[in-house]
């Protein structure tokens, strides 16, 4: 990565001395928005109508359900009564599992549609970013098959719990982000990531490592743009450039990436707790303590985060004898032939953006790493795979770009979005719990005794 930062005396490069490097003839061409609208609702149907089969099953609470339904349910009362359950986390997703009870029933399909809803919006948001980064509808479609067929979406759609909702709007946030980037004038789509990213922390906390994977990336552009750093042979494809964001002031930093998502969040604690200041304060201060602790000593299916993208240890959500040689299962696994695959992709994307400086693999890793590693930075010892969610889902950018790569045919791409669908089909059985299983079955997908 050839570059050289120019000293204070060297002349400021152009605004735009970039602009033609490439003829217009290799420029991307522009794509019909009405197509693209179609296409998004399309995924969105699709993925909707796929989660929602067999939903209802099981008909009872399962794994972490019986924390944030009754939750939710308390959130549905006249009056709120004390304590409040499950403070540990902010209320959005709540709120939102409180409003299907209140239209669907308190019964297994209104605890469970809203994640439905997310997962299937999150598989739309993957094809948004995969049109930013391919500047083509086939690879942003693939990228989506993929992150559906990781297993992870589905199985984490299907349950009453917080992760979807925050997973829904963080990508959501970075598909704004990374249509952004490329812009000179970006305020726009850094607010609306901004925006996300505020309501994906007013799920989950977690939904702070997408700001800060953006406030780092726009903070390392402007050190380096203060440093005068160009490339000595610099392209437009380059994920750096002088004359990036040149309209894009400090005050429209503050606004885009601190006070919206601040007031978005903050937002969402006043049907709790009003205007009281000094509530929303004990409120985050509770929330804070809880999150940078262990809260529990230990958990049967806890994993520690470096474990993650090998899928060392699963974890069991739901494990129920049915019948004399039947049983209704539900881990969260992961599609070992999307997952597995996707390390060596990531490895080919830190190779061309060190060497060929390429911005779409440059965003790629930034948000997958920025997702994955803020867990290491956590006091906090207790992990479990379902954190590695966002990772994993971006990990499917990264299989689109590197079979797409150079010469690559194009059927390459759709073969593998083929053994990956296989693979998750032969999942199925451990994935939903109405379709039930065999004891056979189940020792036949269990290769290693630690998923068990």
């Amino acid at each position: 990565m050839d570059f050289k930062i120019l000293s204070a005396h060297t002349q400021k490069p152009q605004r735009h001395q970039f602009v033609n490097l490439v003829p217009k003839s290799s420029s991307v061409p522009a794509l019909s928005t009405a197509r693209n609208a179609i296409i998004a609702i399309v995924i969105f149907f699709v993925t909707h109508f796929a989660l929602l089969v067999g939903v209802g099953t099981p008909d009872k609470f399962y794994f972490d359900e019986v924390h944030y339904v009754p939750a939710a349910r308390q959130m549905l009362a006249p009056a709120t009564s004390a304590p409040m359950l499950n403070p540990m986390h902010p209320p959005l997703a709540k709120q939102l599992i409180a409003l299907s009870i209140r239209g669907f029933g308190d019964n297994p399909l209104g605890w469970r549609y809203p994640g439905v809803l997310f997962g299937s919006l999150a598989i739309v948001a993957v094809y948004l970013c995969g049109l930013v980064l391919f500047a083509a509808q086939g690879p942003a479609v693939a990228a989506a098959l993929l992150a559906f067929f990781n297993q992870m979406v589905f199985v984490q759609s299907r349950i009453a719990m917080l992760d979807i909702f925050a997973l829904a709007f963080g990508l959501f946030a970075i598909a704004a982000f990374m249509h952004g980037f490329r812009k000179p004038r970006p305020q726009l789509w850094f607010a609306l990531a901004g925006l996300a990213a505020g309501l994906s922390t007013a799920c989950k906390w977690s939904g702070l490592f997408v700001l800060a994977t953006c406030i780092v990336i726009v903070a390392a552009i402007r050190l380096m743009q203060g440093w005068r750093t160009r490339f000595a042979d610099g392209s437009i494809d380059d994920w750096y450039r002088p004359d990036l964001w040149h309209d894009f002031k400090s005050w429209h930093f503050a606004i885009c990436f601190v006070l919206v998502p601040a007031v978005v969040y903050l937002a969402t604690f006043v049907p709790l707790y009003g205007l009281s200041l000094s509530d929303l304060v004990e409120a985050q201060r509770r929330i804070f303590g809880d999150n940078t602790t262990t809260a529990i000593a230990g958990h049967t299916y806890m994993s520690a985060w470096p474990s993650w993208p090998f899928l060392v240890r699963p974890v069991w959500f739901l494990f129920d004898k049915i019948g004399d040689d039947r049983i209704s299962a539900i881990v969260q696994l992961g599609n070992p032939l999307v997952l597995w695959p996707a390390l060596p992709a990531l490895a080919v994307c830190l190779r061309d953006w060190i060497v060929a400086r390429r911005y779409d693999a440059f965003l790629i890793l930034a948000f997958y790493f920025g997702l994955y590693l803020a867990w290491a930075l956590l006091p906090r010892t207790l992990g479990f795979l379902y954190y590695y969610l966002p990772s994993a889902t971006v990990a499917s950018l990264a299989l689109v770009y590197v079979l797409r790569r150079g010469n690559s045919p194009r059927w390459l791409l759709w073969a593998f979005v083929a053994v990956a669908f296989a693979g998750f089909a032969a999942m199925l059985p451990i994935s939903a719990g109405f379709v039930g299983t065999s004891m056979q079955t189940f020792n036949r997908l269990m290769i290693f005794q630690n998923w068990i």
